[in-house]
């Protein structure tokens, strides 16, 4: 099974008001793991961010004056997510602004759903936990998915966030590193290509540092589940 999870960032809330996407961010998933190819671009919406959206961000209008627009894109991108099931948080959402551009891109490339079945992580939690707060922050705190990264809202980073957080909701695995350390950064389109190992690698054992943040990782789980953490139960 092939899953994409897909964020977008926007110029504003309503795609009603003309508000345009000015980041896409896809992280691919083979039987629920990781494959390491991911696919980002900033995108040039032709317009002005609203204040709200650029202080969630962080991006300027400046920024984006150089960055392509989504008609520029639109292939690749289809490419990127043909046929795979999307995972997104508040999918009506994100599926709006992108039925909007590929609408203004062509009647040709038709909607979303034409291509993919979308699966939302929103419904899902609200469904899990009735009545709590259930954004991306906080359903990181509560199933103890380190979001410290997170000091703006991020495409790349956010969806590997939202990986880390749904395998946690249907199987209670977290704690995944998508090397993705540099997703803050802001830069162009990126197509990263999984590396294919032609020796057995080696075992390299934590110490210092390393040690300390497993020991971090496991406080926080032993506190979102009330209790001890598996790994400290058996060793």
């Amino acid at each position: 099974m092939r899953q994409v999870v897909l964020d977008t960032e926007t110029t504003g809330l309503e795609v009603r008001q003309g508000h345009r996407l000015i980041e896409i961010a896809c992280v691919e998933m083979i039987e629920r793991r990781p494959s390491g190819r991911h696919y980002q671009t900033y995108l040039n919406p032709d317009r002005a961010i609203d204040e709200g959206a650029r202080q969630v961000t962080g991006i300027e209008d400046e920024f984006l004056l150089d960055k392509p627009h989504f008609i520029d894109v639109v292939d690749e991108f289809l490419a990127f997510i043909d046929g795979a099931e999307l995972i997104i948080h508040n999918a009506k959402f994100d599926v709006g602004f992108l039925d909007a551009e590929l609408a203004r891109a062509g009647e040709q490339y038709g909607r979303i759903s034409d291509r993919c079945p979308v699966l939302d992580t929103l419904v899902m939690a609200r469904e899990r936990y009735p009545g709590q707060r259930n954004s991306l922050d906080a359903l990181c705190k509560r199933l103890g998915v380190d979001n410290s990264a997170r000091d703006l809202h991020g495409g790349l980073i956010d969806a590997q966030l939202l990986a880390e957080v749904y395998l946690s909701m249907t199987s209670g695995q977290v704690g995944l590193d998508l090397g993705f350390e540099g997703a803050a950064e802001q830069s162009t389109t990126t197509i990263a290509i999984p590396l294919v190992l032609d020796r057995r690698p080696q075992v390299r054992r934590a110490v210092g540092d390393e040690l300390a943040a497993h020991e971090r990782r496991l406080d926080a789980l032993d506190k979102s589940s009330g209790g001890g953490s598996i790994w400290r139960r058996q060793h």
